[in-house]
C-alpha cells in the first residue's frame, strides 16, 4: 500500500534571513531566520509590530529582493529575485500587492494599459485582450470605463482595487498583500479585505496578509504568525491563537486589541519599544519587554512543536521548570 503524503505547500519560506548594511552603522538583521508556509486557499497572517521587518520578509518572498541566507520556493520552484531581466513565466504566478495604492500605479498610464501589462501572451487578439480588461475591473467591483482613465481620477478604496485587479491580470496561484489596507479610510478597508477574502475562496489563491492590526487578521486568516524583531514567535490556527495564546508576545498583542463590553476597559499597552535589530537582545529577543522572563531566557529558545502550532518561548518548553508566575 502506497503511503499518502501531504502536498507540497505553494510558498514555501525556509530559514530566510535579511540584512542590510546601512552606511555609518553595522549591519541590520530586519529577518533573523524565518519559516512559514502558505497553501492554496489558505490565508495566512503575519502580524507584529511596526519595524518587526514584515514588509522586509515580502519583498523577498516576492522575489522583490535577495533573502541574505535560507530559501525560497513558490509551487515547489526556488523563487528568482528579480533583475533587469522579465520574470521567468513558471513565477508570475506569485503576484503583490502593495501598501500604497498612491504609488503602485503610474500615473502616466491609463488603467487599462497597465492592466494589460499583466494578461497572460496566451490571451491573443485586441478584442479578447480588452475583453480580459474588463472582465478584470467587473471582478473588483469597477466599471469598463475605468480602464480609459488615469490614476489620478480615483480615491484611495478604488486605487487599492485597481491594484489588486492589476496583481489578478497574470492569473496567480498566490498573493502577497503587504498592509493592503494601512492607507485607507475604515469603509475602504472594509470593502478591499472583503474582496481580497472572497477572491482567495473562488479562485483558489493562496493568500500571505501582512498587518499589524491582530483584530484584522482575526476576522480573515486561517493561519496567523506573529512576529518579533525578525523572527516568527508563534504560529497557530487563528482561533487558537486567539483563545489561548502561548506567547507572552502575542497576548500583548490581543490584551491591546479594543474590546466592546460592558465594563469599560482601556487596552493594555506593551511596555518598552522595539528593540534596535542592529542591536538585538541576546537569547529571547521578547525578553527585555517579557512580563515572564526568568533564566533560561538569556538563550534562544527553540521552536516548540505544540500538536498543530509553534510557539519559540521557553514556558512551553516541558523540559525546561516553569517559574511561578502567572500564566499566559
Amino acid at each position: 500500500m502506497t503511503e499518502r503524503t501531504e502536498p507540497e505547500a505553494l510558498l514555501r519560506i525556509d530559514d530566510v534571513e535579511v540584512e542590510y548594511k546601512p552606511r555609518g552603522r553595522g549591519p541590520v538583521r530586519a529577518v533573523a531566520g524565518v519559516s512559514l508556509e502558505v497553501a492554496s486557499g489558505q490565508i495566512v497572517g503575519l502580524v507584529g509590530e511596526s519595524g518587526c521587518g514584515k514588509s522586509s520578509l515580502a519583498r523577498v518572498a516576492v522575489g522583490l529582493a535577495a533573502p541574505s541566507a535560507g530559501t525560497i520556493r513558490y509551487a515547489g520552484a526556488p523563487v528568482t529575485p528579480l533583475g533587469w531581466r522579465r520574470r521567468a513565466e513558471s513565477e508570475v504566478g506569485l503576484q503583490m500587492v502593495f501598501q500604497n495604492p498612491y504609488a503602485s500605479l503610474n500615473p502616466r498610464r491609463t488603467i487599462g494599459d497597465q492592466l494589460l501589462d499583466g494578461v497572460p501572451a496566451t490571451v491573443t487578439g485586441t478584442a479578447a485582450r480588452r475583453a480580459r480588461v474588463t472582465e478584470l475591473l467587473d471582478r473588483v467591483g469597477m466599471p469598463a470605463s475605468t480602464g480609459q482613465r488615469y490614476p489620478h481620477q480615483f480615491s484611495g478604496g478604488q486605487r487599492q482595487r485597481l491594484a489588486i485587479a492589476r496583481a489578478l491580470a497574470p492569473e496567480p496561484r498566490m498573493i502577497i498583500a503587504d498592509e493592503p489596507v494601512t492607507a485607507l479610510d475604515a469603509s475602504s478597508q472594509a470593502q478591499v479585505v472583503n474582496l481580497l477574502v472572497k477572491l482567495v475562496r473562488e479562485l483558489d489563491m493562496g493568500m500571505l496578509f501582512i498587518s499589524h492590526d491582530l483584530a484584522l487578521v482575526h476576522e480573515i486568516a486561517d493561519v496567523t504568525a506573529v512576529m518579533y524583531l525578525g523572527k516568527i514567535v508563534e504560529t497557530a490556527p487563528t482561533r487558537d491563537l486567539w483563545r489561548a495564546p502561548s506567547h507572552p508576545y502575542t497576548r500583548a498583542l490581543i490584551d491591546a486589541v479594543p474590546q466592546i463590553s460592558t465594563t469599560p476597559r482601556l487596552p493594555k499597552t506593551l511596555a518598552g519599544e522595539v528593540p534596535d535589530p542592529a542591536n538585538a537582545p541576546t537569547g529571547c529577543r521578547f525578553r527585555p519587554r517579557c512580563p515572564h522572563a526568568f533564566d533560561p531566557c538569556g538563550q534562544q529558545p527553540p521552536t516548540i512543536d505544540l500538536g498543530g502550532r509553534t510557539a519559540a518561548c521557553w514556558l512551553t518548553d516541558p523540559t525546561v521548570a516553569r517559574p511561578t508566575v502567572p500564566a499566559i
